[in-house]
């Protein structure tokens, strides 16, 4: 991950902190449960982006704090909408494409992601944001035509194999940047455990072991790592 994708999701972080912060001096304290461990993040603070990061957030106003914690899907906003509100994400969900078509090309896809970023480059925040676009490729950019899709992740569980989901988690990364999305909705790392489940099929194994491996795997697939 590249230090101005860590820039841009830390941002996004903080801007929760501050946002959500009145609700906890109001009264809804967060309480550590000590069913949960606490863990050391494995990316260490960088002492000048935290700066950086809290020089942008003061110089923000609230409307333009909200819209960057907003996400739209594609199939409800414009690019020009994006520079109006201040978006600081979008998506693609299941069956959204650009301009409704399913048989878009990759040349489409990435002349909205253009659009979208330039929008978002186009406001009048005192410091320009770029737009960040989510997509839900979990198994190979399945809303893509014409893109490569893998066996989803029940079966890949199956397969006892974490260093082939890396191999996929690779290969999705590359057809996913070159539609100009830089980040993926993935990987799933559902535990299922009742298989009546409406999307059993998205969890790699019952065994929250099982689970782990492939995960890890998947995401140092998908940021080349």
């Amino acid at each position: 991950m590249t230090k101005e994708s860590l820039l841009r999701f830390a941002l996004a972080g903080r801007l929760g902190v501050v946002l959500l912060g009145g609700m906890v001096a109001s009264g809804l304290s967060a309480k550590a449960s000590v069913d949960w461990p606490v863990l050391t993040h494995p990316v260490a603070k960088d002492a000048a982006m935290e700066a950086r990061i809290s020089e942008i957030v003061a110089g923000m106003n609230l409307r333009q704090k909200i819209g960057q914690m907003t996400q739209a899907d594609i199939r409800s906003v414009t690019p020009d909408q994006v520079r109006e509100h201040y978006l600081g994400s979008i998506l693609n969900g299941g069956g959204a494409w650009p301009s409704g078509k399913k048989q878009a090309t990759v040349a489409d896809w990435v002349a909205l992601a253009d659009a979208h970023y330039k929008a978002s480059m186009a406001t009048d925040m005192k410091v320009k944001i770029p737009v960040i676009w989510g997509t839900d490729a979990v198994h190979g950019h399945n809303n893509v035509f014409k893109t490569t899709l893998f066996p989803h992740n029940i079966g890949l569980g199956a397969a006892h194999d974490p260093k082939l989901v890396g191999r996929i988690a690779h290969l999705t990364a590359k057809q996913v940047r070159a539609t100009g999305i830089t980040w993926a909705f993935a990987p799933t790392v559902a535990v299922v455990q009742n298989p009546r489940w409406g999307r059993t099929y998205e969890s790699y194994s019952s065994d929250p072991t099982l689970v782990q491996q492939y995960a890890v795997e998947f995401v140092r697939g998908m940021q080349g790592i």
